[in-house]
């Protein structure tokens, strides 16, 4: 197999910095935050608008690579799942799928509503939710 080389194009900025107390979906308490993107890919937002539903990917940079299955949730009176029939974080490519809804756009940063990634986590990229009318 190939290695594939990702570069962020920016960062995650969020009140949620401990992972144990961060909530593990959007609503279950996850707060509004900010997607900081650089400089370099403002022509990259055109288009983006409050009001919009996106799908943000994130690469979950403090994820354990090695993990294959867990119990679900945390909860070890689940069953043993593997990570693939899961949403858990820890994953071999800890890739993070968020559905964002965009509150404001301000230059190069987006706010959006209750997202669930920790602080400073680098983000891969953003793309419209598809509907019938797009």
């Amino acid at each position: 197999m190939s290695d594939y080389r990702m570069r962020p194009v920016g960062h995650v900025e969020s009140p949620l910095t401990d992972r144990s107390t961060a909530p593990r979906q959007p609503d279950e308490g996850a707060p509004d935050a900010w997607l900081v993107f650089e400089d370099r890919f403002a022509p990259a937002l055109q288009g983006l608008a409050p009001g919009q539903d996106m799908l943000l990917f994130t690469w979950l940079d403090r994820a354990d690579r090695d993990t294959l299955a867990v119990h679900p949730r945390g909860d070890a009176d689940r069953p043993l799942a593997g990570v693939f029939a899961t949403r858990a974080p820890d994953r071999p490519n800890p890739i993070g799928l968020h559905d964002v809804h965009i509150l404001a756009v301000a230059g190069t940063r987006v706010h959006v509503r209750n997202l669930e990634a920790l602080d400073g986590t680098p983000i891969l990229d953003l793309k419209p939710v598809l509907t019938r009318d797009r």
